[in-house]
């Protein structure tokens, strides 16, 4: 069973290293979408159930990641640099039927391809990608189904819990403080808002998946989970592709 949330505020601490009002935000965050998920035991039982998508670096991811147990080296979190304070939670045990809008098209011969024309440098399965390779290929197939949709729900705190926090406990100066504690006691409503949604994940996104491991042809390095890109008729790196985040010295 879910721990209390006062268990949960303390073990968040304990691994972000101090506590502030974002760990308790991502606590309440976690729980709630966990709630609306009908998943109880996601460090146990359901631990196979549930991946995550976090949508900020901050305070509030470590806190997200204590509870619902993914972490990015179990390959059951996943990182989306959008700057929101959100987080989606996908039931693996909810998967959808097949849909039409997602579509892998006959212009590219592999996954990598289709990655190596989207713009996203962070997903293999984006629709929009597929899609905008769809867009520049007049002899594209029509959209193909997706074996691979699941059920999930979004939740994003409110612009307007700041100023709620202001509203119930004006006699606190410190906004951190302030925070901290209208974060304890504000409704989930007052806190976030939700949306369900659906999410692709390929074979490949799930924990515990195994592929064989290929080489980039420029620099040699391995590469895993088919995340290389096919350029100019060679299999390459993301980095040796030109989508690097560092500068050789």
């Amino acid at each position: 069973m879910l721990s209390s949330l006062d268990e949960l505020i303390r073990e968040a601490e304990l691994a972000h290293g101090h506590l502030c009002a974002g760990q308790i935000l991502g606590v309440r965050l976690a729980m709630f979408g966990l709630s609306k998920l009908g998943i109880d035991d996601p460090r146990g039982k359901d631990r196979k159930r549930l991946v995550t998508f976090v949508e900020i670096d901050r305070c509030a991811t470590d806190a997200i990641a204590v509870v619902t147990g993914c972490r990015l080296g179990k390959r059951a979190l996943k990182f989306r640099d959008w700057g929101k304070m959100a987080a989606t939670f996908v039931d693996l045990a909810a998967k959808l039927p097949n849909h039409t809008d997602v579509i892998l098209s006959g212009a590219a011969t592999s996954r990598s391809e289709v990655a190596a024309q989207s713009k996203d440098p962070y997903s293999l399965n984006s629709t929009q990608a597929h899609q905008g390779i769809l867009s520049n290929n007049l002899n594209a197939p029509a959209p193909g189904p997706s074996d691979h949709l699941y059920r999930a729900i979004r939740v994003a705190a409110r612009e307007s819990s700041k100023q709620r926090a202001r509203e119930l406990h004006p006699e606190i100066e410190n906004k951190n403080q302030q925070q901290m504690l209208a974060y304890r006691e504000l409704s989930d409503d007052d806190l976030f808002s939700t949306e369900w949604v659906k999410v692709e994940l390929l074979p490949e996104e799930f924990p515990g998946y195994k592929s064989d491991r290929i080489t980039c042809a420029r620099c040699g390095e391995g590469i895993n989970f088919h995340r290389e890109l096919f350029r100019d008729g060679q299999i390459l790196c993301r980095s040796c592709a030109g989508e690097t985040y560092y500068e050789i010295l």
